[in-house]
């Protein structure tokens, strides 16, 4: 019998990024109404899937996250009017993700200046939420299984923004606590360059990181490559991401860097040579910061898809040579 199956679906919400997604300039252009009604249709799919599917959407808006809806939570609101026409549970998702999204957006109002969207505030809740209803299966299963059980829970990110590259180590943490619970990052980069750190979260959780070449075809990449399960994903062609960026954020001034410097103590990675580690405090000899000094490479170009510079696109998934740390020195990323 198919298991039952849970979804946590985190929004990307920037007003300016759907503003700008959604100009007539571009080959495909998307508007936050065209997008919601397709997200919605993915959203009834995976419902009716299954009876036991559970899901929940969590919304990235501009310095918060909220929840905006949630199958496994009673909803205060009893203002929904029935409707013989329309199916109950596909309504009351319809219906309360619109009318939460409407009410986040005018309550932020015009801003002067848009804070970065709470996109890894909106994951660690996903993880979070995700972390305690598998606890309380667990605890209330009895000697038979229980169908309500979850198995391979997920998580849909469909991102609009850029990479902050202030919230590097906060990611990585995400990831790690995903690879814990063994729980599966799915990406959909709906507008805008590709994003580093999202690359990472999807490759490393063995999800799917989709770049959306056509926004015109939202929904049906959407049926495509999210709606199965993971289990049900080893016998099907799902897409899969064919070059992915490794690079890192450089824990002293938050850049991307194609190559930096790590701590042989404590692993911190710079964008240059440091006489004394910021993290562990830890002096590194002066012949060891000249020889290292005297390698730095050169700036490139900027790659348009990408919108940062890159060393090598097209080396970007060979494996990485392993630095040689020296002794109380800082070791070359490369």
């Amino acid at each position: 019998m198919e298991e039952a199956s849970h979804l946590s679906v985190v929004v990307d919400l920037s007003p300016t990024q759907w503003h700008l997604s959604a100009q007539t300039s571009n080959q495909y252009p998307l508007s936050i109404e065209t997008f919601l009604s397709q997200l919605l249709a993915f959203l009834n799919a995976h419902i009716a899937s299954k009876h036991e599917n559970t899901l929940v959407v969590f919304g990235a808006f501009p310095g918060k996250s909220v929840m905006l809806y949630s199958s496994t939570e009673p909803l205060t609101d009893d203002s929904l009017p029935l409707d013989a026409n329309s199916y109950l549970p596909f309504k009351l998702v319809d219906s309360t993700v619109v009318r939460r999204i409407v009410d986040e957006l005018d309550a932020i109002g015009k801003l002067e200046e848009e804070p970065p969207c709470a996109l890894v505030g909106a994951v660690t809740k996903a993880l979070c939420y995700i972390n305690r209803i598998t606890h309380h299966s667990s605890a209330t299963a009895g000697v038979a299984e229980d169908p309500t059980i979850l198995h391979d829970p997920r998580i849909l990110i469909l991102s609009v923004s850029p990479d902050l590259s202030s919230s590097y180590i906060p990611i990585m943490n995400a990831i790690f606590s995903a690879q814990k619970l063994k729980v599966t990052i799915d990406v959909c980069k709906v507008y805008g360059p590709d994003t580093v750190f999202l690359q990472q979260a999807a490759h490393l959780t063995n999800g799917s990181y989709i770049y959306l070449e056509r926004r015109d075809a939202l929904l049906q990449n959407l049926i495509m490559s999210f709606l199965s399960p993971p289990s049900i994903r080893k016998i099907l062609a799902v897409p899969k991401q064919d070059k992915i960026d490794f690079r890192a954020a450089c824990f002293c001034h938050k850049n991307i860097v194609d190559v930096g410097f790590v701590c042989s103590v404590c692993l911190s990675i710079f964008c240059q040579p440091l006489p004394v580690c910021s993290t562990c405090r830890t002096k590194f000899p002066i012949n060891t910061l000249k020889r290292l000094n005297a390698v730095r490479p050169t700036m490139t170009p900027a790659n348009p898809r990408m919108g940062l510079p890159l060393a090598n696109l097209n080396n970007a998934t060979t494996p990485r040579s392993t630095p040689t740390p020296a002794p109380n020195g800082i070791s070359s990323l490369r």
